[in-house]
């Protein structure tokens, strides 16, 4: 009796044993997915808060870039990969953008929003109207007046057709009465690259993939579309000062497949909080000139529900724009 109760205590220890052991995170390396090309605000972001996190869980987080159908690859790549925490998803606000397009056009979804769940907002900076310095506009009211504005003449580019930077250009040309043809591409990077050789005149950037451009003079920032004058940049407007009661926000944050146990999404959530605290990280953002704007998931998941219910409303009223030939 007393060795049949030896053994059987001997085969639970050695059952829970490979469990535990499994159960430990991290074990193995994560991948941070961005689903724009290198260069761009999210890629930028990444980079090194994937750094830092790897210093702070002691594996390898390294940086995967999945690019296509503005954003909606690489953001439905993690909303349907296994839950393990292995996977996250480093995301603009045009994830809540693509799942109300997909509904608008009456598509199946790439994904849903509820298939992701919110870790942590990293930044939220408004994007600035930049023009290639060779065009003649020196303001917003000389590009608006200028009768191509009006015409259809000019191409502005986005990193693709409703992503993060064609909402809020839509938004302005609305606003304005503005008649512009869209070049869409697969990310910020070739967006600005569409701008510096002059395929295109201008888009929406964000502050950090604009920074090194205005200082060299090849681009000129118009306006930004945030509620205040941003402090790296105090010269440039802003729409609403300018008299059009726009705001909008280009947000990054980290994002993890639904069904993740909480004890892991814990974990990185606390890495994360290290992590956006870490000097090398601050130094990136600084650099960048990206302000790090946290949160964390309570307050983030309240916050990412208002600005998606905000970004729905703006795309019903901005309708089925596809892309002009």
């Amino acid at each position: 009796m007393l060795r049949s109760f030896a053994a059987a205590v001997l085969f639970a220890l050695a059952t829970i044993a490979p469990a535990q052991a499994q159960d430990a995170f991290p074990s193995r390396p994560i991948t941070l997915v961005v689903p724009f090309p290198p260069g761009g605000i999210a890629d930028i972001t990444a980079r090194p808060l994937a750094a830092a996190m790897e210093r702070i869980l002691k594996q390898p987080v390294t940086v995967a870039n999945k690019q296509g159908a503005a954003g909606a690859v690489g953001m439905a790549s993690v909303a349907s990969a296994r839950p393990d925490g292995y996977t996250l998803l480093v995301a603009l606000v045009s994830v809540s953008v693509i799942p109300e397009v997909d509904k608008l056009f009456g598509r199946p979804p790439a994904y849903t929003c509820d298939q992701l769940v919110g870790i942590a907002r990293l930044n939220a900076d408004p994007p600035m109207l930049v023009v290639n310095a060779e065009y003649p506009w020196k303001t917003l009211r000389d590009f608006i007046s200028d009768p191509q504005a009006k015409s259809n003449d000019l191409v502005y580019s986005s990193s693709g057709i409703h992503g993060a930077s064609h909402v809020p250009m839509e938004m302005l040309m609305n606003a304005a009465g503005l008649k512009m043809r869209h070049l869409p591409t697969p990310g910020g990077a070739p967006a600005m690259t569409a701008v510096l050789g002059k395929h295109a005149a201008m888009w929406n950037s964000p502050p950090a993939v604009a920074a090194p451009h205005l200082a060299t003079g090849k681009i000129r920032a118009l306006a930004h579309y945030g509620g205040k004058r941003l402090a790296d940049f105090p010269d440039v407007p802003t729409m609403k000062e300018l008299g059009y009661d726009i705001e909008y926000y280009l947000w990054t944050g980290l994002f993890a497949p639904k069904g993740v146990p909480e004890g892991i999404l814990a974990t990185v959530g606390a890495a994360v909080a290290k992590a956006v605290d870490d000097p090398d990280f601050k130094a990136a953002m600084a650099k960048a000139k990206m302000p790090i704007a946290y949160q964390d998931a309570a307050e983030f998941k309240a916050w990412w529900g208002n600005d998606a219910g905000i970004l729905a409303e703006i795309v019903k009223k901005i309708g089925k724009v596809e892309e002009k030939k």
